[in-house]
């Protein structure tokens, strides 16, 4: 079986190294590549077309967040993941809205970091932040609220979900998996795929993160 093949962008080089190490020690996982930068990120992932990206924010000359947007315009395939010290609201949000996958801590234990990879690239969302968990309930939540100048095609959409729907996609959001969410909901597993199933359908997208990420981007009423 095929590494999944990451890449570390990170301005301070002992992070990378030690992130190198740690990713570097999986077996089913391997480093193709570090960045210091965004510009050099977005390079470097046009290179290398890693699986994974570990994406910092604050960095010189090209931040995390513009970098995350144009790698995925230009590569949309690839998962990010924010990893970063700063968990505040303005980068949850950003990090989102430019389409990563994940948002974690510098601070995660390695087993954490590394579970993270493989739930991005099956292509789960991780965001398991105090701030995160709390903007992407607020995010989820005012989906069901109309926003200020509705489209008709908006309203149609919010109107096709079912409260258990929106349900499983708050759960989806938090990066739980179909048996943790049947757990949580008191359902059966099978009926948990058959409303991701159609969570994906009535979006229009492929996977679990795709959906994810959409309902955040394009469902906020704010």
């Amino acid at each position: 079986m095929q590494p999944i093949q990451v890449a570390i962008i990170d301005d301070q080089p002992f992070v990378r190294h030690g992130l190198s190490y740690i990713i570097n020690a999986q077996e089913d996982m391997e480093v193709v590549g570090e960045a210091a930068n965004g510009r050099e990120a977005v390079d470097l992932a046009t290179c290398t077309r890693p699986q994974v990206l570990l994406m910092d924010v604050q960095m010189p000359e090209y931040n995390g967040i513009d970098a995350t947007r144009e790698i995925l315009s230009l590569l949309p395939g690839s998962k990010i993941v924010i990893l970063t010290t700063f968990d505040t609201e303005e980068y949850v949000y950003g990090g989102i809205r430019a389409g990563a996958v994940g948002y974690l801590l510098k601070d995660a234990a390695p087993d954490e970091l590394i579970d993270a990879i493989r739930a991005a690239h099956r292509g789960e969302a991780i965001f398991r932040t105090s701030i995160a968990a709390k903007v992407i309930a607020q995010a989820l939540n005012g989906a069901i609220e109309a926003p200020t100048n509705p489209s008709s095609n908006h309203i149609h959409m919010l109107d096709s979900f079912t409260e258990r729907e929106l349900e499983v996609l708050q759960h989806m959001a938090y990066g739980l998996r179909n048996e943790e969410i049947a757990s949580q909901l008191h359902i059966s597993e099978s009926t948990v795929k058959t409303h991701v199933h159609r969570i994906l359908q009535k979006f229009g997208v492929q996977d679990r993160t795709q959906a994810v990420v959409y309902a955040i981007r394009n469902r906020i009423v704010q």
